[in-house]
């Protein structure tokens, strides 16, 4: 079994090359300060469902918000008794992106609160979406999109996809602003979505080579602060355009994922493995009772009795045996090498986890 992995090792090995570093764009890899989006939220209601809205008597804010809006267009129905099926209660959820302005329009998602069956042909009655500064920042209206199915008769129901949840493209008018004047900065500050180091030290230097001068300062590893009035641009924006990109390699740590119920292994070029050797194995026990009764002979005196009989049986499935994987191999040769073995990728994952366990593999590992 060791040369068997040992030869499986040799040969992957002389196939999988490392992957050559790809230069990335600074845009791809940093958020602007203070460019960014907003989380708008709303409570409206669906109308138009086809018998598959709330049920009133279990939904009574459902009845409540009909009431408001039919108030509102001067309808009174105060003491009156209604039970319609073909309104729903809804949150409905939107993002304001960065720069957006009065007049513009954005997609919203409409998710039912209540036991509405499906929002499917349902029209969203025009609803204020609020910011977490509780202000009016967008108005939502239109027809929802839903992408699931349901159908049901006298015995059967089937249900394909989310019907209570849809969507609206272009559904909210912005009808307020966010108030940030970006033309006024002196300074910019570049916040990298993975933080580390050395990429933040890369960025610094491609700047600084770029504007010919000392415009980039790496403040921490998630951080590269811009001084604009070195760069030579007439605006911020302007800024921006000359130097999101530009080119660098990221650097990036080596890590190891592993999402368990798909048996799914993701892993970075970098990761390495120290020597280790690795003895995998299954076990399975297997109990069953089969008793038996015990009847007297005919004419004779006595009683029917059970006699217990217990079957056990351990049963050991073939696995990988003692076998030694050499110092500085990658994980992607030693997959391979376990792949070429015919080990599942189960078994797989949890090998990787008692090799790490052991201090072995030099790499993050994250289990989903």
């Amino acid at each position: 079994m060791i040369l068997r992995l040992l030869v499986a090792l040799s040969l992957v090995a002389a196939a999988i090359q490392p992957a050559a570093a790809q230069s990335v764009r600074i845009k791809d890899l940093v958020e602007v300060d203070g460019v960014r989006s907003n989380d708008l939220v709303g409570y409206g209601l669906v109308v138009g469902l086809n018998g598959t809205g709330d049920g009133l008597r279990n939904a009574p804010f459902t009845e409540e918000i009909m009431s408001n809006i039919l108030e509102r267009l001067g309808v009174n129905v105060q003491g009156e008794q209604f039970r319609p099926r073909n309104v729903a209660a809804v949150f409905v959820t939107a993002q304001l992106p960065p720069f957006a302005r009065a007049g513009g329009q954005i997609d919203v998602t409409v998710s039912a609160i209540g036991d509405a069956n499906s929002l499917l042909g349902g029209t969203l009655i025009m609803t204020p979406l609020n910011a977490a500064d509780g202000q009016i920042y967008a108005v939502a209206q239109g027809t929802v999109i839903s992408g699931g199915v349901d159908a049901e008769g006298d015995a059967a129901r089937i249900v394909q996809g989310v019907p209570t949840a849809g969507v609206i493209p272009s559904g909210a008018r912005v009808e307020r602003e966010v108030e940030f004047d970006f033309t006024q900065l002196s300074s910019l500050r570049l916040a990298l979505r993975e933080p580390d180091f050395t990429t933040a030290a890369r960025i610094e230097d491609v700047i600084n080579r770029s504007v010919g001068g000392r415009a980039a300062t790496m403040l921490d590893a998630g951080t590269v602060r811009i001084d604009l009035s070195k760069t030579g641009a007439t605006s911020p924006a302007r800024a921006i355009v000359a130097l999101e990109n530009l080119a660098i390699e990221p650097e990036r740590r080596a890590r190891v994922v592993v999402d368990q119920r798909s048996g799914t292994i993701v892993m970075g070029a970098d990761v390495r493995i120290s020597r280790v050797a690795v003895s995998q194995g299954n076990l399975t026990l297997r109990i069953e009772e089969a008793p038996v009764a015990v009847q007297p002979n005919p004419f004779a005196e006595g009683e029917t009795v059970i006699v217990p009989r217990t079957e056990a049986e351990i049963i050991e499935e073939p696995g990988i045996g003692l076998a030694e994987v050499p110092s500085g191999a990658t994980l992607s040769e030693v997959i391979a090498g376990l792949n070429a073995l015919g080990v599942n990728p189960r078994d797989m994952i949890d090998i990787l986890k008692s090799i790490k366990a052991a201090g072995a593999l030099h790499a993050e590992f994250v289990v989903m």
